[in-house]
């Protein structure tokens, strides 16, 4: 099984270090099965507690799995070219869809801010030493994750929410540890695991969220954390509702030692509700981003969760980048304090684009979903095929694959950049170029 490549080592460090550079040379092929602990052991003429400790670093290192009496076997590589990648460039003349970005139009304009921010900086520079988080940011994110029902608790600021889900995970798990996550869902997150060393555990959705079923079976598989949507969620538009949380809830009682983390993506562009599941887990993460609603290139989350969580992703900041920037937290502060954003007229706006295309969509015979946020996903029965052709039609859209794994064939098309004269066409250009699939129920 492992060809011409042969394992060497006298100590433990060595023969991890051997199996690691088979993995780097292509010599160890992703699915190759090692040999047996005990049979290594006589081959270099070692303890088998020695072969079994170069394992246990490997597993760790997360370039091996153990599949019980399967044995062990190299883990399958983080793929190097990321979901976000396999988009389709738009060439002259063919409208994007499929960036998903917000509407340009919606976004405040940041002048006043951006002066503000830097009076404050004039009058107090941010320094070394001072606090990470600017305290009139943590006083206007505080009441909003109070009044919106999230769990007290101290916060931090991060580089946008999957620098803050990043942070998270390695928080509390290691490499070879699995992590549930939505699917159909976030491209990023679904890129992000596997390049922790960590494993993808898909969970299925219906129009109010995460199945609960689902959602205790990925638990009961060993899942050591969870990564939900509260709202907008990416792809499907999917929001989470009262009634799914307290049932979300109740499967996260049963399992408190497992790792929460609700992604608020949705801030101020969603005027539903986030209903938290936060406080129900010993250890769990609440991530508020501003990117949707303000701009994507106001890199900033405000994070908030239980005290030994916040204090590590904190910790382990203070090493790297040390905080962000308090010129960007003062002009988000500011944003924030003057309502720069009408959450009311955003989510109006964005509603009226996307309710259209999934009501033109569904006269037609195609059961399109996207219930809250700036996508809609439209399940098709030949993802390439209908990518290919949306485009010959002059519509550019983001293929599936990007979003999912074990979840049904789909199209997301996002809604940003449309007017009221582009629904018609659009949604006679999607019947033509993808007949009706199975339906599926997202919202």
């Amino acid at each position: 099984m492992l060809g011409e490549y042969r394992i060497s080592g006298r100590r433990a460090s060595d023969i991890a270090a051997s199996v690691e550079h088979g993995v780097a040379s292509g010599d160890l092929a992703p699915g190759h099965v090692l040999p047996p602990m005990r049979e290594l052991a006589v081959l270099l003429g070692v303890n088998p507690n020695t072969v079994a400790a170069a394992y246990r670093t490997l597993r760790e290192r997360g370039v091996i799995e153990t599949a019980g009496r399967r044995g062990s076997r190299v883990r399958p590589r983080p793929a190097s070219t990321a979901r976000g990648s396999l988009r389709v460039e738009a060439p002259p003349g063919v409208r994007d869809l499929g960036d998903g970005n917000p509407d340009p139009a919606l976004l405040p304009g940041l002048g006043e801010a951006l002066a503000v921010a830097a009076e404050a900086y004039r009058e107090a520079p941010h320094l070394y030493g001072d606090q990470a988080v600017v305290p009139r940011l943590a006083e206007l994110a505080r009441a909003g994750l109070d009044a919106d029902g999230v769990p007290g608790g101290p916060l931090a600021v991060t580089s946008g929410s999957l620098d803050a889900i990043e942070r998270v995970l390695t928080a509390h798990l290691k490499p070879g540890d699995a992590v549930a996550v939505e699917d159909p869902g976030w491209g990023a997150v679904l890129d992000l695991v596997p390049a922790l060393g960590m494993r993808v555990v898909p969970v299925a959705l219906d129009e109010e969220g995460p199945l609960p079923g689902e959602v205790e079976r990925a638990l009961r598989a060993g899942a050591g954390a969870l990564v939900v949507t509260g709202r907008a969620q990416n792809p499907t538009g999917v929001t989470v509702g009262s009634r799914r949380a307290g049932e979300l809830r109740a499967v996260l009682a049963e399992h408190p030692g497992v790792l929460l983390i609700e992604d608020d993506h949705g801030h101020a562009v969603v005027d539903l509700p986030v209903h938290p599941l936060a406080g129900v887990t010993e250890h769990w993460a609440f991530v508020r981003s501003v990117s949707k609603a303000y701009g994507p290139d106001l890199r900033l989350a405000v994070l908030t969760g239980d005290g030994l969580t916040v204090d590590r992703v904190m910790g382990r900041q203070q090493l790297g980048p040390g905080w962000v920037s308090g010129l960007l937290q003062w002009t988000v502060a500011h944003l924030w304090a003057t309502d720069a954003v009408d959450t009311a007229e955003v989510a109006r706006s964005y509603g009226e684009r996307r309710d259209a295309l999934v009501r033109a969509l569904g006269e037609r015979g195609i059961a399109a979903h996207g219930r809250t946020g700036m996508n809609v996903w439209v399940p098709v029965s030949d993802e390439t095929g209908a990518v290919a052709r949306l485009l010959h039609s002059g519509w550019a859209v983001a293929p599936g694959a990007r979003f999912r794994m074990t979840s049904p064939p789909g199209v997301r098309l996002t809604v940003s950049t449309l007017s009221a004269a582009d629904i018609e066409p659009l949604a006679d250009a999607v019947a033509e170029a993808a007949p009706a699939a199975r339906p599926v129920s997202y919202g």
